[in-house]
């Protein structure tokens, strides 16, 4: 088998994973035979029928497990993996078009470690409420959206699910595997649509980013931990100076400026200076021209996300964070 879609299910159920298989099922161009479905149940009491299940021309395994959370389930669907290729997805999505499994199958002709794309993001317009699609391009790396990756890359580089996150648990495993690619490939063609649901929280809570940025601070501490054992150290100071300016650079994004969020803004400042004073020494071990290049990178992206005029400096920003230690 070529490829295998590998997808958690909690408590979504049959009307809710149906447009997902429903958007495999009319694929264009692509020999069913060549695909396979993998659930995994995450301890949830709500189970996908068997009725949905039986009609597709594809074939869905469907296993129940334990309540570990979404990273843990994820593993488990990758160790009941057999296929060449195997592509993450969350159970509310689905494909953007009838060719996006041609896209991959074309790929893993040529061979890959992993695999980027673009993705189609549905959401709502703040103003009005109104439907709106918005294109990711490369440079969101680090949603689970959109990645493919080789079997056997995984198994040879024991790259795993981090257990103990379960919110923005992607950036870590997915920036992990980039990192360690030694062939990686880029499609700017989008296959994957990461749809709206109304009961989604990181969706409709306006402060949900402000809320959990601690939890992604947990991931980026994760992935640092595994980079130096892995005798990465090179690239896990790399990855911590960019760290530091995109926490710097967010801090100065509009939402953490507004008065009424500054518990937020506090609480996450104070969870960085101690994630800053373990690692400040791979923020020392870097150059200062590894610290511009880096910085200039993450500030243009800020920008467009919708950093306003930075407050103080980086140094000022910095100390402060060492008096809260």
């Amino acid at each position: 088998m070529k490829l295998q879609i590998l997808i958690p299910q909690y408590e979504e159920s049959d009307e809710v994973v149906k447009p997902l298989l429903d958007s495999i099922a009319i694929q264009q161009n692509v020999d069913f035979a060549d695909i396979g479905i993998i659930i995994c149940n995450d301890g949830s009491d709500v189970f996908l029928s068997d009725e949905l299940l039986n009609s597709y021309p594809f074939i869905v395994e469907y296993h129940k497990e334990p309540h570990r959370g979404v990273s843990a389930t994820r593993d488990a669907c990758f160790n009941y993996s057999t296929a060449d290729y195997v592509m993450f997805c969350d159970a509310d999505d689905m494909f953007f078009n009838i060719i996006g499994i041609f896209h991959i199958l074309s790929e893993t002709e040529k061979g890959f470690d992993s695999l980027v794309s673009t993705f189609v993001e549905e959401t709502k317009a703040p103003h009005n409420g109104e439907t709106v699609y918005i294109v990711h391009g490369l440079s969101d790396q680090t949603f689970v959206h959109g990645k493919v990756y080789s079997r056997q890359f995984l198994l040879d580089n024991n790259i795993r699910w981090n257990h103990s996150l379960t919110i923005h648990e992607d950036s870590f495993f997915n920036t992990l595997c980039l990192m360690l690619s030694k062939k990686p490939s880029l499609c700017n063609d989008p296959f994957y649509l990461w749809k709206w649901r109304d009961d989604s929280v990181c969706r409709h809570d306006k402060k949900y980013m402000l809320k959990t940025y601690n939890n992604m601070l947990d991931s980026n501490e994760a992935l640092l931990g595994e980079l130096l054992s892995r005798k990465m150290e090179t690239e896990a100071s790399q990855y911590f100076v960019s760290m530091v300016f995109d926490t710097y650079y967010t801090m100065n994004k509009v939402a953490w400026i507004n008065q009424e969020n500054q518990e937020y803004r506090v609480n996450t400042e104070r969870r960085f200076a101690d994630v800053f004073k373990h690692y400040k020494w791979l923020w020392d071990k870097a150059t200062d021209e590894e610290k511009l290049y880096i910085s200039n990178a993450v500030r243009s992206r800020s920008i467009h996300e919708g950093m306003a005029m930075e407050s103080i400096t980086i140094s000022d920003w910095l100390r402060r964070i060492e008096e809260l230690a």
